[in-house]
């Protein structure tokens, strides 16, 4: 089973750029995006409905936010929206679809960069979310969590990772929250299972000189269960070309879900 998890950072801009052309080729069974920054009525065009998959999408409320969708192979069991809590609902930041083992979301944490204001709210949403990590442990199920947290783990995900220390996105008690999720509660970086090189980036600014140097950070994740550890088979960032400020991660795992 193929999995993708892309930050369109806007699903108009990502299709102008040749995304779903290149999403068609990549036989993926599963692509979570996230920020898509339309409306669902926006979507209704062939343009972003590719022959051979299912969209659910789940729109913010409001335009100043994000909105995350899911496509998918097969018709899933069941497709939840939200989790709950206001942060996180209000802003359309989580889908999730239910297939016959696993569970597929597609997750964005908002990012604290902008203002002292925009952390706190980041960290509101992660404090709802742990929350919700740890019910999760007790479902007989496993689950894949897709998305753009925000947060870059170690410092080999950060390039110029010292001088980061006081900014959002490495901020000790946003890492403290990522050791907490990968080792206490024993999620899995499905990534980092295959891949333990420095300087794999997914995110680089908005200028071309940062991607050529391969100046960013490892925002983009897929965090598993404990079960599905042993089936991460093969990861990737696909890099050959910019749809947006974020590149596409690919991960496969062994068996169908």
């Amino acid at each position: 089973m193929r999995v993708i998890t892309f930050n369109t950072q806007g699903i108009e801009q990502a299709a102008d750029r040749g995304f779903f052309d290149w999403m068609v080729k990549q036989d993926a069974d599963v692509i979570c995006l996230q920020d898509i920054r339309a409306r669902e009525y926006q979507l209704d065009g062939d343009r972003y409905h590719p022959e051979g998959y299912y969209p659910y999408f789940f729109e913010a409320f409001d335009d100043d936010f994000s909105g995350v969708a899911i496509y998918t192979r097969h018709v899933p069991k069941a497709i939840m929206t939200g989790l709950g809590f206001e942060l996180c609902d209000y802003q359309g930041r989580f889908i999730q679809a239910d297939f016959d083992k696993v569970s597929v979301s597609s997750l964005f944490i908002p990012s604290g960069l902008k203002s002292h204001e925009a952390q706190k709210t980041k960290e509101e949403f992660m404090a709802h979310f742990m929350g919700h990590l740890k019910k999760t442990l007790r479902k007989r199920r496993d689950f894949i969590f897709c998305g753009t947290f925000n947060t870059a783990h170690r410092t080999i995900d950060l390039s110029n990772w010292y001088a980061n220390q006081t900014v959002s996105g490495f901020l000790p008690s946003e890492r403290a929250w990522m050791e907490e999720m990968l080792g206490d509660l024993g999620y899995v970086d499905a990534f980092r299972e295959i891949n333990k090189a420095e300087r794999q980036f997914t995110w680089w600014p908005d200028y071309n000189r940062a991607r050529k140097l391969n100046e960013g950070a490892r925002l983009d994740y897929q965090i598993t269960t404990a079960n599905l550890r042993k089936l991460v088979k093969n990861v990737s960032i696909y890099k050959d070309e910019m749809f947006s400020e974020h590149a596409p991660l690919i991960i496969d795992y062994e068996g169908d879900f």
